[in-house]
């Protein structure tokens, strides 16, 4: 009959012939020697204890892993895709070269320094007609400004004789009343009247009016 012969568990503990249980002795990097250990009976390490694994959710688990059964890719070479993955790959790679393409040729044209041509075709407007437009900008914009600010005040005067008349306003048609100074000041800083009609020009007509008469 064989003698049972020492073992070794996997957290380290040697299990001897005689059927004691040490942590063999062991040397520290300094060299100094650790003594062995006797272990108490009946004590077992978490690394010892066995996990029970249900080998039906482990295969569920590790599903598709393994790729298709009883096939092997050659080295190097990468398994076929599904046919609907490969569809969806194709159409994102191509989407990415048309992205690429178009990104080169705005980098080409910017490089080039290429002047936007007209719509119909014809040669960009010159330089003086273009700072001509520049520079009447300006008084067009005055002019938009002086309708709006006329309109406001329209409005704000016709609420003003809805009040004198015994109406009552809201308190957001109020707030509107109470700003017809401050729309009479901002047209006159903009050089129109109340009427949003330039003042220059009214004068003009005003002396042609008594010329006339």
């Amino acid at each position: 009959m064989a003698l049972p012969t020492d073992s070794t568990t996997r957290s380290g503990i040697r299990k001897l012939s005689n059927g004691e249980s040490v942590i063999p002795a062991s040397t520290r990097a300094d060299g100094s020697v650790r003594k062995e250990i006797r272990v108490k009976p009946g004590y077992k390490p978490p690394e010892d204890v066995e996990v029970y694994k249900n080998r039906t959710a482990e295969a569920w688990k590790n599903r598709g892993k393994g790729g298709v059964p009883g096939a092997a890719a050659a080295d190097g070479e990468d398994l076929p895709l599904a046919p609907h993955k490969a569809a969806a790959a194709a159409a994102k790679n191509a989407k990415r070269r048309e992205a690429r393409k178009k990104a080169a040729a705005d980098a080409a044209g910017k490089a080039d320094g290429a002047e936007p041509a007209a719509a119909d075709g014809g040669k960009v407007a010159d330089e003086p007609a273009a700072e001509k437009t520049a520079e009447a900008d300006p008084e067009a914009e005055k002019a938009k400004e002086a309708r709006k600010l006329a309109k406001k005040l329209r409005q704000a005067r016709e609420l003003k004789d809805k009040k004198e008349q015994g109406d009552s306003l809201l308190p957001e048609q109020f707030a509107k009343v109470i700003k017809i100074n401050e729309l009479i000041r901002q047209l006159d800083n903009l050089g129109f009247d109340t009427e949003g009609e330039k003042k220059e020009q009214v004068e003009e007509k005003a002396v042609d009016d008594e010329a006339a008469g």
